[in-house]
Order: C-alpha cells, then structure tokens, then sequence
C-alpha cells in the first residue's frame, strides 16, 4: 500500500477508547492506544492513504460481550447484521478521513 500510496488502514477501537470507564481500566487502555497509534500513523503515511480508529457504534455480539457484559447482548446487533451496516460505510472511507476517529452507523 505504501509503495502504490493508496489503501486505508482500519483500526478497531471503541467507545471506550475515547471514554474511559471503571472496572474496564485494561480494555481502555488498549482502545486509547489504537486510536493514539491511528493518529500518529497518519502523520508518516504518503498523500493518497488514510488510517482511521473506527468505533463500531456499540456493541456487537460475539463471544467477548457475552462473557463480559451478557445484559446488552440481547440488544447488540450479530456480527452479520453489523457488516451489512458497516461494509458500505468502511467503503466511502478515504485519504481526506486520514487520521480521524469515526463511528460506525449503528446496526438495528
């Protein structure tokens, strides 16, 4: 990607990479280096590539969310009906998002 200088790089972070919260202090942690790391890359990346820190605008049911937080699993989406909400928006991202924190449109 960087020889072509053209490509996105997608960083998963998370709500709670930007906000911190109690009894989560590691997971946070590791969420606010994603996005500190988005925004540093962005600086060393050539015009015509971006990289973004993407919120996936809440929760998501996997495996994590229900061994760690089993109460919103019944209103977070599956990860299949997240991508249908995700894929098209990931796809418009471009070089003039370099460096941003973006959410996902949430998935019903």
């Amino acid at each position: 990607m960087v020889e072509r200088a053209e490509g996105v790089i997608i960083n998963i972070s998370s709500y709670w990479g930007r906000h911190g919260e109690g009894m989560v202090a590691p997971y946070c942690a590791s969420k606010f280096a994603v996005e500190g790391l988005s925004r540093s890359l962005a600086q060393e990346l050539p015009k015509g590539m971006a990289v973004v820190a993407l919120d996936p605008g809440g929760s998501i049911d996997t495996a994590m969310l229900q061994q760690c937080s089993p109460g919103e699993v019944e209103t977070a989406p599956s990860p299949e009906a997240w991508s249908r909400v995700a894929v098209p928006y990931l796809l418009k991202i471009g070089p003039k998002e370099n460096g941003k924190s973006l959410t996902c449109p949430r998935a019903v």
